[in-house]
């Protein structure tokens, strides 16, 4: 090509999201991934042809590798073992999201001074706090040992060079996103820099087997900040969930390697660190000291642990053209449909009547089999008569006010036997073929287990049906 026809050529540019990392070939108003406004911006990038390199280590065998330096070993918190599917891998990298003041630190501190009592040398890198704001965490959680590093550093080479020197087992990073890397376009918690740093950092704990934590923050709607490769790069990733106004906090795997992506681990957060709470079903079960109307308790799926969670509700006759509906805890669009059904179905005059419903203790219920619970307690505190003492409803509800079977309903109702209950209503196995209308009855650990095909059927078990 002349020189003439090359001053002619243009350098094709690349435009990049600043939120997510979404690329294209020209400017958009709107990034086409996550849908901001305004973040689209021109990041030119060289193009670099691959050529054959040196190789780390050569091919071998599959038979061949070994994998007793890839057994997991206990972080210390046997809550998070259970999500991580055993423990702590050698070199695995595990990314840690959660708001901002839910004990994403607190819990990180803990694994660390943990890990650090077997001997285990721990590096602990603070990007968001001096080290004398983590030693004070650290005396009022128990957290000081002399195996447990303490670093504050913003620099990726500084953070590399703190691992030369102490060559830890466990490397916490808090968070990726106050970490920068000289030389990289881009301030701290940009997509460039996000990319960077954490591609540094799960370098380095491939190549000395070093398990890595790293906390990331999230956006306003929850999601994890900064590149969605970020999510690809690691092994795990961890949300930690919990409500301001509560102590409790879960942690929920929603992508792991080493284990099931299904499980949850329970924590209960104070002032004195964070604790595993291994049996959480009592914080969310009020216990009564006598009959009371518009309660039930339903059996709800975290991951694969049943946990038993308390449903109230309150009618009362609205001055409104338009009653109110005020939920918490529960979905309202599953509440409507629960309204709507005891309306058509069930013969409970409810329409002009203000409804709340809210659960015990702040728990979120998104499991379906929540519904009939959903129902008993509106229809119980419509009628004013309380549900019998120690009952347990477990279904989803359909529009034409059948009951559908939900899944793993026998761990649900094991964990109802070993919580003391007496009775269990719960949709009929249809795959049986028993005679539709007349409920079944039987008997698993003390507990009385009905099953019945539709809501009215439910009602009338628990005697909560409407006077003739």
């Amino acid at each position: 090509m002349s020189t003439k026809a090359q001053s002619r050529q243009k350098i094709r540019s690349t435009y990049r999201c600043s939120e997510c990392g979404w690329e294209t070939g020209k400017w958009v108003g709107r990034c086409g991934e996550c849908q901001a406004w305004g973040s689209v911006a021109e990041a030119g990038a060289p193009t670099m042809r691959a050529t054959a390199g040196p190789v780390s280590t050569p091919a071998v065998p599959i038979g061949q590798v070994a994998i007793t330096e890839s057994v997991a070993r206990s972080s210390g918190v046997p809550e998070l073992d259970r999500v991580l599917g055993g423990g702590l891998v050698p070199g695995a990298a595990i990314l840690l999201a959660g708001e901002p003041g839910v004990g994403k630190s607190t819990l990180l501190l803990e694994v660390a001074a943990q890990t650090a009592r077997t001997r285990q040398r721990t590096l602990y890198v603070t990007g968001e706090e001096s080290a004398a704001q983590v030693r004070l965490r650290a005396d009022r959680t128990g957290g000081v040992h002399d195996e447990l590093f303490l670093a504050a550093e913003t620099d990726l080479g500084a953070v590399l060079t703190h691992i030369e020197d102490v060559r830890p087992s466990l490397l916490v990073v808090d968070s990726v996103q106050a970490i920068g890397a000289s030389g990289i376009d881009g301030v701290p918690g940009g997509v460039t820099q996000v990319k960077e740093v954490a591609a540094a950092l799960i370098r380095v704990a491939k190549t000395r087997n070093i398990t890595t934590m790293i906390v990331g923050h999230v956006t306003k709607d929850g999601s994890i900040a900064g590149p969605r490769v970020l999510e690809h790069l690691v092994d795990v990733v961890l949300h930690f969930e919990g409500d301001r106004n509560s102590r409790f906090r879960m942690v929920r795997a929603m992508k792991n390697r080493y284990g099931p992506v299904d499980e949850v681990g329970c924590f209960d957060l104070s002032s004195e660190g964070i604790l595993a709470v291994t049996d959480p079903t009592g914080l969310f079960v009020e216990h009564h000291t006598q009959d009371v109307s518009g309660t039930c308790v339903a059996v709800t799926m975290e991951g694969r642990r049943p946990l038993l969670a308390e449903v109230q509700a309150l009618l009362t006759p609205s001055p409104l053209e338009r009653p109110r509906r005020t939920v918490s805890g529960v979905e309202s669009s599953r509440v409507d449909m629960a309204l709507a059904v005891l309306q058509r179905h069930a013969r409970l005059r409810i329409a002009g009547s203000d409804v709340f419903v809210a659960t015990v203790g702040g728990a979120k219920l998104h499991d379906p089999a929540a519904d009939l619970a959903v129902a008993v307690a509106v229809a119980s505190s419509h009628l004013g008569v309380p549900p019998p003492r120690g009952a347990v409803a477990i279904g989803e509800i359909g529009l034409a006010g059948e009951l559908r079977r939900v899944r793993d309903l026998p761990q649900r109702i094991a964990e109802a036997a070993r919580q003391g209950f007496k009775v269990a209503v719960v949709p009929r196995d249809r795959a049986v073929g028993r005679e539709r209308g007349i409920p079944t009855r039987r008997t698993v650990d003390g507990l009385r287990v009905v099953e019945v095909d539709d809501v009215f059927g439910a009602l009338l078990t628990l005697e909560l049906t409407p006077p003739a």
